[in-house]
């Protein structure tokens, strides 16, 4: 399995942890209320049978929720709508809650059963069992 990580062109891992705050007024004053959500976490475990998969996706509606299987490959979008208006004499200071569009598509080592998938959406945690396809056996071509 691969580990996807977005590139952030602000982190400063490699400073010590003193100085985490330091760009971050600035960093708040460039990003827009567009800016992509952090990452979507997620937590796959196997066991002989299947692959358990655990995405958070906090303040997403499960309408908004589509997965996708292809062969091997999982692909989750989401889509998150946040209500932008205002009341007047009201105006805005900070506002960090994402609206828009993620996804996250990974590939796991075996093949998946589309058919027995099964997906529930709770507490903003996306839970996907996917049972791994029966190998199949070799055929033999007879040569004439």
């Amino acid at each position: 399995m691969s580990n996807i990580s977005r590139y952030d062109p602000f982190s400063i891992e490699p400073v010590s942890d003193m100085f985490h705050g330091l760009f971050r007024p600035l960093r708040s004053m460039i990003s827009s209320d567009d800016a992509p959500l952090s990452d979507m976490k997620i937590d796959v475990t196997e066991s002989d049978a299947s692959y358990q998969v655990k995405a958070e996706l906090p303040g997403v509606d499960k309408k908004d929720i589509d997965v996708k299987i292809d062969g091997n490959v999982v692909s989750i979008n989401a889509k998150v709508e946040r209500n932008k208006e205002t009341r007047e004499g009201e105006r805005v200071i900070r506002r960090e809650r994402y609206a828009g569009a993620i996804s996250r598509s990974f590939s796991l080592a075996r093949d998946l059963d589309e058919a027995k998938s099964v997906a529930q959406y709770q507490d903003g945690v996306l839970s996907l069992t996917l049972p791994k396809k029966a190998p199949s056996e070799q055929k033999r071509l007879q040569i004439s």
